[in-house]
């Protein structure tokens, strides 16, 4: 009599209860469903907008204007398309956020170093400083500067003079504006060269500290380069650079560099505002270092200064990053507020104007929103990258 063969292996488990399974199958499922929500809305969106007649498509960014802006980086005029406003709209939008990060970052590290200072009167100013501008609304601060104070300034004829050069009033900041003359590249060429030669002192710097020990003065010495290199070639090439400088025909200024107070308004709110926020970052930033760090750099006769750069900054870091994007991003999304005193950014020129002249809702607002989303999302990218190369690497 044959005995049957009984299989001894346990089955194994059901793929539902894998987790890995499961966790793919409603990412799927969630993918699915945006998607059909999405098509939802754009095929309900163009049927809409066919059955009311209303054009669509990006026909109309080649049509021209036929309106003027009173601020443009690029070269602009009425009879340029709706596609040209949109780039001036962003230029702007881009300048005054750059100056708003550069000027913030500044400021709001200097006050949030002052806010810990031992002096009673330095840590109080800083405090009210804090206290006072980020509880006043945003927009509150750009009518103030605008309207109270840039408003109020002399006319042209009596405008505030520094040497002749630097003109203020209620028109506008006019600066001497450089023009490069032939021969010029060989600066620029200069400054590449001390960029590049700055870049390998500090990481020769770096190993030699690591092998020997001894601290070589990077800072100092890449100062140096970046003035010293690009100074002597330009002395060689026979000073390849004139200045513009503004002067006052009929009724306003002429020549060289116009701030325009809408600019001055919104950046000074902005820088302000978005200070007062860093300010704090920093403080807590600082304040997550260990008091043992401080107390063993003065223990090895570090003065104050090179503690707070060497020792409590670089710890300070991993925990200021992640926050200071944030108010690098909220900067950039408070500039559309630049619209509430007619600053020509990208909400104001495209988004407003060009707008209300096409017709063209969908598009015009899709096409912002996508320029807002690209800009943060590379802000973080970039912001990422740096607090991965400045986090503390374990051994």
């Amino acid at each position: 009599m044959k005995k049957q063969t009984v299989n001894s292996r346990p089955a194994g488990p059901k793929p539902w209860y894998d987790p890995r399974v499961r966790a793919l199958f409603f990412q799927v499922i969630s993918l699915a469903v945006v998607f059909w929500v999405g098509w939802v809305l754009i095929d309900n969106t163009l049927s809409n907008m066919q059955s009311r007649g209303i054009s669509t498509g990006f026909g109309f960014l080649g049509e021209s204007a036929g309106f003027g802006i009173i601020m443009h980086l690029v070269p602009f005029d009425a009879t340029m398309s709706y596609g040209r406003t949109f780039w001036v709209g962003l230029t702007n939008t881009l300048l005054v956020s750059a100056m708003g990060v550069v000027a913030a970052t500044i400021l709001g590290f200097v006050i949030g170093v002052a806010r810990l200072s031992s002096n009673w009167l330095v840590a109080k100013i800083s405090l009210v400083y804090i206290e006072v501008i980020r509880n006043i609304p945003l927009l509150l601060q750009i009518f103030f500067w605008y309207f109270a104070v840039l408003s109020n300034l002399p006319s042209p004829r009596q405008s505030v003079e520094v040497g002749g050069a630097l003109f203020l009033n209620n028109r506008g900041l006019y600066l001497p504006g450089p023009v490069t003359q032939e021969g010029f590249g060989l600066v620029w060429v200069a400054i590449l060269v001390a960029i590049v030669a700055v870049v390998g002192v500090r990481m020769w710097a770096k190993k030699r500290q690591m092998a020997t020990g001894q601290i070589f003065p990077t800072f100092k010495v890449s100062v140096a380069i970046l003035i010293l290199l690009p100074l002597m070639v330009f002395f060689s090439a026979g000073q390849p650079l004139e200045w513009d400088v503004p002067a006052l025909k009929g009724f306003n200024f002429g020549g060289g560099i116009t701030l325009i107070p809408e600019l001055v308004a919104l950046w000074i709110a902005l820088s302000l505002y978005t200070a007062s926020f860093i300010a704090e970052i920093v403080r807590s930033g600082i304040l997550s270092v260990s008091q043992g760090q401080t107390e063993a750099s003065k223990a090895l006769g570090l003065p104050n200064g090179l503690t707070l750069r060497l020792v409590v900054i670089p710890q300070a870091m991993r925990v200021i990053i992640p926050p200071l994007t944030s108010q690098y991003l909220n900067l950039v999304k408070n500039s559309s507020l630049a619209t509430a005193i007619g600053y020509p950014d990208l909400v104001a020129v495209f988004m407003g104007t060009t707008l209300n002249q096409t017709g063209q809702a969908v598009e015009v607002v899709a096409i912002t929103m996508a320029v807002y989303l690209t800009i943060s999302l590379l802000i973080s990218l970039f912001m990422n990258l740096y607090n991965r190369a400045v986090a503390i690497k374990e051994r």
